[in-house]
């Protein structure tokens, strides 16, 4: 079988996603907690990876507007529909890939890659551009699987998952890693948070 491609995967699993329940709800809230407590009523906020749209709808009544994406389709029409239920008018959502997203230097106030570091192909070139997307004193609030402390051998079954059409793209790297990836991009690290799984890094870096 043929590498299936990264939007196809994630198509396919959208509903499967939507019901599952998040791993741990007192992570997640303290996670929403940080995060909001740097937001103002006038900022612009962007989210790439923005899956089912959860954190985006609950993070839209303390900003001005946020604009999400996704590679999916099928999970961006979960998220409208969370949108509309909640009667938020103030997120849009648009179906892109965040390495071909074109966007204005210095537009954004937050944005956020929530899960989704370890899916890209180029991590370091990802962090750049939110660099450069970021206003200055701008924030890049990422939660990223750091597989590569404790869970070093997914290295091995990644690619093999990815051949054949079962899992997207994986990239191992170290908490380390990711932190030097941050500051190589001009980033301050703000806030630095790994939680009890001790494999997920969650980081509040500033421009």
């Amino acid at each position: 079988m043929i590498m299936t491609d990264t939007h196809a995967i994630w198509d396919r699993i959208a509903e499967r996603y939507a019901r599952k329940p998040v791993p741990d709800e007192d992570v997640y809230q303290k996670k929403l907690a940080i995060t909001q407590g740097y937001f103002t009523p006038d900022m612009k906020v962007f989210e790439f990876g923005c899956g089912t749209g959860t954190t985006a709808v609950i993070h839209a009544p303390f900003v001005q507007h946020l604009h999400a994406i996704d590679v999916s389709a099928k999970m961006l029409e979960i998220a409208e529909n969370k949108a509309a239920e909640a009667g938020t008018n103030n997120v849009t959502f648009e179906k892109a890939a965040i390495d071909e997203y074109e966007a204005k230097d210095e537009r954004y106030d937050v944005v956020l890659g929530l899960s989704i570091l370890h899916l890209v192909e180029d991590k370091d070139a990802i962090i750049k551009k939110v660099w450069t997307m970021l206003k200055p004193g701008g924030v890049f609030v990422s939660s990223t699987a750091c597989l590569g402390d404790k869970l070093w051998f997914f290295k091995f079954i990644a690619p093999v998952g990815r051949f054949v059409g079962l899992m997207p793209m994986l990239k191992v790297f170290t908490v380390k890693e990711l932190d030097e990836s941050l500051s190589r991009a001009g980033f301050e690290i703000d806030h630095h948070w790994v939680p009890k799984d001790g494999h997920t890094a969650f980081i509040v870096a500033k421009k």
